[in-house]
């Protein structure tokens, strides 16, 4: 039996792996042309697109798992069931709960497979695709570090500790120096808003340096004229697709404590431990989608049903999150809910091939 375990996985892994090469290829290829209407802001160019596309390779790859598993699995056991080898199998007395659980065994193997993408490589990988994209059309000198954001601005250098949604910043240090490089104002404002083309800044205390005296300045509110947009800042906004598992719980912990909205980084651990178990239900679905009734059906035609279903799958768990976050629905069920409701289904088909 274990010949045949490692026969059946071999082949659904394979294939799985095959077409989620293929499906990463297609999705890039349209993400890519997507990309060439903002070559030319700023710095962005062709290599700076092929640069960014290389490393949203690994976010989309996970995203698209579960499509692929299911895909995979459709050809794979198709090929077995064009071949007659699961006609064989079952003669031989290998009863189709076997066939499942070496079926299983292999999405398991899957499931590992998307867990170390999506949780180790993924965060990394899209960070570094989102940041040198925005800094490449800002087209401004910029750095983030342990510190917030850097950014120059003219004679100015700007320090932003704190991003927050809405186009606000909270504490922010602005450092002006004159033509011979020497520090002539130190301006800090507790937060600012964007508004209208311009920062508003709250809550300010400045210095003006001269050369033998510091005076010391401060104001309820004053307008604040800077190249500085809101778009460059979005590279320090922190994304649930930029976080591992342990940093949405850390982080969810810090904006609880704080005060502030957690729910979509409440949605979005869930969906870190709802999703690769997708991949698994998936493949647990294409095996009654084979093994059914629908035998007799072309193997060209079970890919085109499983990559609709798929897609289908992967449209249902986007908006299923997003509806979810809009409403204040339990992020649980908002990131359980189509994976839930697929596996009902795929119990119900094997039930009724069994």
């Amino acid at each position: 039996m274990r010949i045949l375990d490692r026969y059946i996985g071999r082949t659904v892994i394979a294939s799985s792996l095959t077409m989620l090469l293929a499906l990463v290829s297609i999705f890039s290829f349209f993400k890519f042309l997507d990309e060439l209407e903002n070559v030319g802001q700023g710095r962005y160019g062709i290599p700076q697109v092929i640069e960014y596309i290389a490393l949203s390779t690994p976010y989309l790859a996970y995203q698209l798992f579960p499509m692929a598993a299911l895909v995979g699995a459709l050809l794979g056991l198709g090929v077995l069931v064009k071949n007659s080898e699961i006609t064989a199998m079952r003669a031989a007395g290998v009863s189709l709960p076997r066939i499942v659980a070496a079926v299983l065994k292999a999405s398991l193997l899957l499931m590992l497979l998307a867990v170390i993408i999506g949780e180790f490589i993924a965060p990394v990988t899209e960070e570094e695709a989102r940041t040198g994209r925005s800094i490449a059309m800002a087209d401004q000198i910029t750095l983030k570090s342990r510190y917030g954001f850097w950014s120059r601005d003219g004679s100015s250098y700007i320090n932003i500790r704190r991003i927050l949604p809405g186009d606000q910043i909270e504490s922010i240090y602005i450092y002006e120096f004159d033509q011979s490089h020497r520090l002539r104002t130190s301006t800090y404002a507790r937060r600012a808003t964007y508004q209208e083309g311009r920062w508003l800044l709250e809550d300010i205390q400045q210095s003006i340096i001269g050369d033998e005296s510091v005076t010391r300045r401060e104001a309820g509110k004053a307008a604040w004229d800077s190249l500085l947009r809101p778009e460059l800042l979005n590279i320090v906004l922190i994304r649930p697709e930029s976080l591992s598992l342990w940093g949405l719980v850390k982080y969810i912990d810090y904006l609880q404590a704080n005060g502030q909205r957690s729910l979509p980084y409440e949605q979005a651990l869930w969906v870190k431990l709802v999703y690769p178990l997708a991949t698994v239900v998936m493949v647990l679905l294409a095996v009654p989608m084979v093994l059914g009734r629908g035998r007799e059906v072309k193997l060209g035609q079970r890919v085109m049903i499983g990559a609709l279903v798929g897609l289908l799958f992967h449209i249902f768990n986007q908006a299923s999150g997003q509806i979810g976050i809009l409403y204040d629905l339990s992020p649980v069920l908002s990131a359980a809910g189509p994976t839930l409701l697929t596996l009902a289904a795929a119990l119900l088909l094997l039930r009724r091939v069994h």
